[in-house]
């Protein structure tokens, strides 16, 4: 990862160096390093989408505690049992909630560690993102420079008429 301080000049000099190793290789080598950079590439992107994905989830949570929070004692209220079935009930206790922390096991907590809860996991989902983001990008850039090469090498291959 190039460092803030001069991160232009370090990044430009190893696609500079990464270009020039890429030159030397043959066509099947310059192949397998496109094939295998665009999967890691498609890989990430579906990464990506499962990030934003849970982070929607996540933000609808916290907004849904939120909301039950300011509801009174005894509202009465359709709770979810299913993502698409739901039953009559009354508010009871709002400043009780579970919380999924994943694979089917659920947390008690108080009504403000569950939103507490809820923002850091989507504080740490935000920077993974981030970084799965500028991983994809490098990724991207050097999948784009072995096809840019192999394509010259293919041109010099071909005769010309």
């Amino acid at each position: 990862m190039a460092s803030s301080k001069g991160g232009v000049a370090t990044s430009t000099a190893a696609v500079a160096a990464r270009a020039s190793d890429m030159e030397k290789m043959s066509i099947e080598q310059l192949k397998g390093i496109k094939e295998q950079t665009d999967l890691e590439v498609n890989l990430l992107q579906d990464s990506l989408n499962n990030i934003k994905t849970a982070t929607g989830r996540l933000e609808v949570a916290a907004t849904s505690l939120k909301d039950l929070s300011l509801r009174p004692h005894g509202k009465k209220m359709l709770v979810p049992l299913t993502a698409s079935l739901y039953a009559p009930g009354t508010l009871d206790d709002a400043d009780r909630v579970l919380v999924d922390i994943g694979t089917g096991y659920f947390v008690e907590k108080t009504m403000n560690e569950g939103k507490d809860y809820c923002e850091r996991k989507i504080n740490l989902l935000k920077c993974n993102f981030d970084q799965l983001i500028e991983l994809a990008t490098k990724k991207k850039t050097v999948a784009d420079e072995a096809g840019a090469i192999l394509q010259a090498k293919l041109r010099q291959l071909t005769p010309t008429t």
